[in-house]
């Protein structure tokens, strides 16, 4: 294989195999892989602004049976500690989200036992009722296949009650990497990689906007990150003709902190921040399907972030104005409105506010900035 060819087929959005994504990955310098996905976001998203969002992570509850190696969020069913939010509490923490100019709650929990689909459906239409305009960013294709099994329904049917309640869009939660081998050994508990794909092929058949993730660092082999941005690629050619499909692609470094995969295996998080910047490059040249390439600003921080946005990456995601998964295994980063627009002002960009659809939104006018205090 040729590097300059491969680069220059890049150029030209061909569909790269796995073995051309793994000699890239090996053989292109950094500044070539920059370049090459810095054009290709140029052609993509013309505009050259860098999008960005304020959204809420909220958790329905953090009980969970999956007891994945990497999480240090969910407790066991009879916990001392385990809860199910309640809906006064969503309601303080949506109204406070719409102070702090919000417009969504990206809604995830755990694999509870006992919560159903008429737990999910109630709470979206209870929720929807109370607040019209919020928007509902939910779950994830493992929580969508648990649902599925607990009811023995189809994924298909389950999206599809939880859409006609109010389910708005679909995070790309629980990816990781979507080959089996690597699931049994951090995921076991969770659905197969194949499942995965098939739910969000489900999702893109009912029109459900969604995400596609990866996290990386951690057990994988190079040739298994490249088979999973490949997976992923197949499924976005699936989706039908004018529906939303994977609408963005977000990748981001295992955290280690605290976690069981590093107590008992010894995993810890090794990626540097220039090969969290090949991997964003490669994002874009693997993905020449996808539109939106996010920088995992909460994990790897604002400046790796900064120069991910001249390495293919066009969005800074959200500010979050509560996460607590990820954070729990140690991402320590944390972004307020008037932060991540000097920030994304500081990389030479000029930042625009975006929907989870990736249409601009307009600065509220009445804006409380937040106080970041977790």
């Amino acid at each position: 294989m040729n590097t300059a060819d491969l680069l220059q087929r890049a150029l030209q959005f061909d569909f790269l195999n796995i073995e051309e994504g793994v000699h890239l990955y090996h053989h292109a310098s950094t500044p070539e892989l920059m370049y090459v996905a810095n054009e290709l976001r140029k052609i993509q998203v013309p505009h050259g602004k860098v999008t960005w969002q304020i959204d809420r992570n909220v958790n329905t509850t953090n009980v969970c049976i999956a007891n994945c190696k990497f999480c240090n969020f969910f407790r066991r069913p009879g916990h001392e500690e385990s809860y199910i939010t309640d809906i006064e509490t969503y309601k303080k923490k949506i109204e406070e989200t719409f102070r702090f100019g919000g417009d969504q709650l990206l809604l995830q929990g755990g694999h509870h036992p006992d919560l159903g689909l008429k737990f999910y459906t109630d709470l979206f239409k209870e929720l929807k009722e109370l607040y019209p305009t919020l928007k509902l960013h939910s779950l994830g294709p493992p929580e969508i296949a648990h649902v599925a099994k607990l009811e023995g329904m189809s994924h298909y049917d389950v999206l599809k009650a939880m859409k006609e309640a109010g389910l708005d869009s679909l995070p790309g939660a629980g990816a990781e990497i979507l080959n089996d081998r690597v699931r049994r050994l951090i995921s076991k508990g969770k659905c197969g990689g194949k499942e995965w794909l098939d739910v969000m092929r489900a999702a893109h058949q009912l029109n459900l906007p969604s995400s596609a993730t990866m996290m990386f660092g951690h057990v994988e082999t190079i040739e298994e990150r490249f088979e999973h941005l490949v997976w992923i690629r197949e499924v976005q050619s699936e989706k039908p003709e004018g529906h939303y499909g994977f609408i963005a692609f977000i990748p981001w470094p295992f955290q280690d902190d605290g976690t069981l995969l590093r107590k008992v295996r010894g995993i810890t998080n090794n990626v540097t921040g220039d090969e969290y910047i090949r991997m964003i490059a490669l994002s874009r040249i693997m993905l020449p399907n996808i539109k939106n390439i996010q920088a995992s600003w909460l994990t790897v921080g604002k400046q790796v972030a900064q120069t991910c946005l001249h390495a293919g990456a066009n969005d800074f995601g959200s500010i979050m104005i509560e996460e607590n998964v990820v954070s729990a295994a140690g991402a320590p980063h944390r972004f307020t409105a008037q932060g991540i627009q000097n920030a994304i002002k500081e990389a030479g960009f000029e930042p625009q506010l975006r929907t989870q659809k990736y249409i601009w939104r307009d600065m509220p006018a009445q804006l409380e900035e937040q106080v970041i205090n977790y």
